[in-house]
């Protein structure tokens, strides 16, 4: 057995501490979720004419248009955000100054910006009949932004030789950007990039501030305007909506992480790889990444 030096394995004392506070903490979340299961049963909250509602077929198509509405938000969102992503990283990786400095402006002040004060001003100022915009743009403007961070760090973590060695065989910046970094980084990128997409799906429930009819806004519709003889079934929408946010976010989560776990199986792979990939790069490039080993390759030594 080979322990860790950096961890030192438990004594029975300590895992007697350790199941002891394991236990109570426990015993505490449990208590606390019985008591809140207790005080909204003691208002009525969990009771039959409380679900009613769900039934009719009325309530059913709304909550289904709520989710289209949601998805559809979404998915304008991510798609541009990924394109203003590509393009701010683009040009915060420019030679040109002035478009470097511009780049970097826009993101920083976009990324500092809080959403709903954004999406709020866009509806207010430019999309006061067009809610779904607004919240578009405000959510592409935003998580563009931190796409675009991600997209430059994965480029940065690209090996400097992988650029050199281009260089040095005359290629121009955009074939080294397209042909030899950006493949490279996207297997590194691909994890964060999705998990930024989870933030822009649960980013669409902000909609609900401008009148979007998302699933947040059409469940508040449907709790506030259904009255029971329990009152208002704020808690049931809560449990039906709650869970379809959940669900797609683990979706997309998941996602993320068999695509990483994927990634790391396919670079252990390194030995057993084909001949022909062995001594490459990720575009074909030598795989000593240096100007001398590009060199040396360009002029056929």
């Amino acid at each position: 057995m080979s322990g860790s030096v950096l961890y030192d394995a438990p004594g029975p004392r300590a895992r007697r501490r350790n199941l002891a506070v394991g236990v109570l903490a426990t015993a505490g979340i449990a208590a606390l979720v019985w008591v809140a299961v207790a005080r909204l049963a003691s208002h009525g909250q969990f009771s039959a004419d409380m679900w009613a509602p769900f039934q009719y077929k009325n309530v059913q198509e709304r909550l289904l248009h709520g989710l289209q509405d949601t998805l559809t938000a979404f998915a304008f969102a991510a798609v541009l955000s990924l394109l203003l992503g590509a393009l701010l990283a683009a040009g915060r990786l420019s030679d040109h100054r002035p478009v470097r400095w511009f780049c970097t402006a826009f993101v920083e002040f976009f990324r500092a910006m809080p959403l709903v004060i954004m999406i709020f001003a866009l509806y207010q100022g430019l999309f006061g009949d067009a809610p779904l915009w607004a919240l578009v743009t405000g959510l592409t403007l935003y998580n563009g932004s931190v796409q675009a961070e991600i997209f430059r760090a994965g480029i940065n973590a690209v090996p400097r030789g992988q650029a050199e060695a281009a260089y040095a065989l005359g290629m121009r910046k955009s074939q080294v950007m397209g042909g030899v970094l950006v493949p490279q980084a996207v297997r590194a990128m691909l994890p964060s990039v999705l998990s930024q997409l989870v933030v822009t799906l649960k980013d669409t429930s902000l909609g609900y501030i401008i009148t979007y009819e998302e699933l947040l806004y059409v469940g508040k519709l449907i709790a506030g305007t259904t009255s029971t003889a329990e009152g208002y079934p704020y808690v049931p929408v809560v449990l039906v909506i709650a869970p379809v946010y959940i669900g797609l976010c683990l979706a997309l989560s998941g996602l993320a992480r068999w695509l990483e776990t994927r990634g790391r199986r396919n670079r252990g792979a390194g030995p057993g790889a084909p001949a022909k990939d062995a001594g490459t790069g990720g575009a074909g490039l030598p795989a000593a990444a240096g100007p001398a080993a590009a060199g040396s390759a360009a002029t056929g030594e």
